[in-house]
């Protein structure tokens, strides 16, 4: 997710209480793709700039992008240095006073040098700033004579939200978009995450592998993006283009790895396995980290929708979220580092997506993070993906649907401090996805059969 550059914009002021509106176009926004809708009609959907980008369902107008210094469902809503987005890594206004009321304390050299360069008057002031990935901006105080650290009194912005899914057409056949709902949460403690029930994740999917002795191995995470298609990470087919599907099957609705209850699983054979073309991990950074499987249909059908069952919608191409955004990652991996035996039960864990940039520090993953990759972690590194997540979901809410935004990929470690989660960019594949499935993006990741 890679930092918003600001946009220079002119405005005319409309009357004394009406919004202002931009009159001519402002530059693309670094991390984001511009779209317009086909009805030319962005100008009177999205203000200040703001662009309208289309629906994969219908083609007509979903949501706004706006520009640097705006948000809200029509971009109407000017953000001030007195607030901050995501949990504030950019955040560059002038507040200097913690929640507790108290004066911040100026930065010192060594923090200065490490991580204010680049800031106002190069970190030579008493701001608050967000480092280290706190959950907010922060700043040390003085307090019972000890300096401690505080967050400070900064109200949050809010993000820009895409409004809720179109209903079809009249003319287009009356099936129901059911991509990205869930039915309930339910919780029990991926890393330092928590158990959770497959009815919160229904997408996710389990994929095991039987070998010549016939014993059923869990391989890999996935998500179910149609009925019959499941996207997963091409690392867990060390054969690549060579796997036979015939050794793998798919679980749906599974809770537990060593505990099967067949009136909520549905278990699938795999009739063909595509492993991306460009996968590469001659660096070691697992390039192009994609794959899809395509279920075999019993009696003419593949999944069918239910509490624990149902298809995660795929986001507009190259359309990227903020940094800090929160997101959510699932699987069935280690529950630590080290570990010789996976959790068993499904897990869930709450990680921020991080700039591009943050990720290609030196202390980070300097190049190995390409443009088909990005990162997230928790903002104190005690939750993270594992061994055995691998190919699972990040999705991330955007007015109440789960959109597919990452694929689980690799990381140094797990929940390692500096050393965040590494997720396949699903944005950069839509068209591969397309080809391969026979999908178009208007079913893929949306319809169920109606029954």
């Amino acid at each position: 997710m890679t930092r918003m550059r600001s946009c220079v914009i002119f405005m005319c002021i409309l009357s004394a209480l009406s919004v202002t509106k931009v009159l001519c176009k402002h530059k693309k926004r670094e991390g984001f793709s511009t779209f317009f809708s086909s009805s030319g009609v962005s100008d009177e959907l999205c203000l200040n700039g703001g662009t309208s980008t289309p629906s994969l369902i219908t083609g007509k107008h979903m949501f706004c992008l706006c520009p640097g210094g705006f948000s809200g469902t029509h971009c109407e809503t000017v953000n001030r240095e007195r607030c901050f987005e995501g949990v504030g890594l950019y955040y560059r206004g002038t507040v200097s006073k913690s929640i507790s009321g108290k004066t911040c304390e100026r930065w010192d050299s060594d923090t200065r040098m490490r991580y204010l360069s680049s800031d106002l008057h190069s970190g030579r002031h008493n701001y608050c700033r967000n480092l280290y990935y706190r959950l907010r901006p922060w700043c040390y105080v003085w307090k019972d004579q000890q300096l401690v650290w505080e967050y400070c009194d900064i109200p949050h912005c809010g993000f820009v939200s895409f409004p809720a899914a179109p209903s079809p057409a009249p003319t287009e056949p009356q099936t129901e978009l059911t991509c990205g709902q869930r039915t309930r949460r339910e919780q029990m403690k991926i890393v330092g995450g928590t158990v959770a029930t497959v009815e919160y994740h229904p997408w996710v999917a389990a994929i095991f592998w039987r070998g010549k002795s016939m014993d059923k191995v869990f391989r890999c995470g996935g998500s179910l993006i149609s009925p019959c298609w499941i996207l997963t990470a091409a690392h867990c087919f060390p054969s690549g283009s060579q796997s036979k599907p015939r050794r793998f099957s798919v679980t749906l609705g599974k809770n537990a790895l060593n505990d099967s209850k067949p009136s909520v699983e549905q278990t699938f054979r795999v009739e063909t396995i595509f492993i991306h073309e460009g996968f590469d991990n001659s660096e070691g950074n697992f390039n192009n980290d994609i794959a899809l499987l395509k279920l075999k249909a019993r009696k003419g059908k593949c999944a069918e929708e239910s509490s624990s069952v149902k298809t995660v919608c795929l986001p507009p191409p190259q359309q990227n979220l903020p940094p800090g955004f929160t997101c959510e990652i699932a699987g069935y991996g280690k529950e630590k580092h080290g570990l010789w035996y996976k959790s068993q039960y499904l897990r869930e864990a709450q990680v921020n997506l991080l700039a591009d940039e943050v990720c290609r520090q030196e202390d980070h993953y300097g190049n190995m993070i390409t443009e088909n990759m990005f990162c997230a972690g928790h903002p104190d590194w005690s939750q993270d993906a594992c061994e055995g997540d691998s190919g699972g979901p990040l999705v991330c809410e955007v007015s109440e649907r789960l959109f597919l935004f990452g694929v689980i990929s690799w990381g140094d470690g797990c929940a390692r401090e500096l050393r965040p989660g590494v997720y396949t960019r699903v944005t950069n594949y839509n068209k591969w996805i397309e080809e391969k499935t026979n999908l178009s993006s208007i079913t893929a990741g949306a319809m169920f059969p109606q029954k």
